[in-house]
């Protein structure tokens, strides 16, 4: 990984933790997300080749990421992440803001970062970042589990965050626990999928070069 990788990144942040953060708060982050690597059900993953349906989402500024618009310019790259204050979602979104969406800018492609927040409390990232890109909310995870992407967390993961006060249902206002797993997905012509990337830990993420390499080969440079 080179220094300016999404994962670089994220490793120094797993060691931040481990330097810094409650012994007992960072095993159970450490345990849910080997959970969901050892269980997520794989098999359910949109897979390449598979066709996307249309969607239309509300975007976070008030207007709406309507799919086949879209890919009437070009191919399009969606990257579902968790939720607005998610602490490797605030590296992640502006790791591709600089690394990815100005290639594809240049290439005629879309990119859309997505999560499961309700609009009002997603549009603090795109503010915060001051993302260039659409950020769009999938009511209900409807997308994400048509994508079979979704999870709930653990027991131990629930109970702790509870027993600190903290409800993720109450934070992106969906009133439940469940959430995507990172995923990077290209589609191109047709609705169909060129690549999909889902990272059940997510601190293990689509590197931007991954992501240009995967569109297809009709788009110029």
């Amino acid at each position: 990984m080179s220094e300016d990788s999404l994962n670089t990144q994220f490793a120094a942040l797993h060691a931040q933790r481990v330097a810094t953060m409650n012994p007992e708060d960072l095993g159970v982050n450490i345990r849910q997300r080997q959970y969901l690597v050892d269980h997520a059900d794989r098999s359910r993953f949109l897979k390449p080749g598979d066709i996307v349906p249309a969607f239309t989402l509300p975007e976070v500024d008030g207007g709406t990421v309507v799919l086949d618009e879209l890919l009437a310019r070009g191919p399009v790259v969606l990257i579902f992440f968790r939720f607005a204050g998610c602490p490797a979602c605030n590296i992640a979104l502006p790791y591709y803001q600089r690394e990815l969406y100005p290639a594809l800018a240049a290439r005629g492609a879309s990119l859309v970062a997505i999560s499961p927040q309700t609009p009002e409390k997603l549009r603090e990232i795109r503010i915060r970042h001051q993302l260039p890109f659409p950020v769009a909310s999938d009511k209900n995870n409807a997308l994400a589990r048509h994508f079979g992407i979704t999870f709930t967390a653990n027991e131990e993961s629930q109970a702790h965050s509870r027993a600190k006060g903290v409800d993720l249902g109450e934070i992106t206002g969906t009133g439940t626990w469940e959430l995507p797993m990172p995923a990077a997905i290209v589609i191109g012509p047709d609705r169909i999928a060129q690549f999909v990337s889902v990272s059940p830990d997510w601190l293990l993420r689509a590197e931007a070069r991954e992501i240009l390499a995967a569109l297809p080969v009709t788009v110029s440079a």
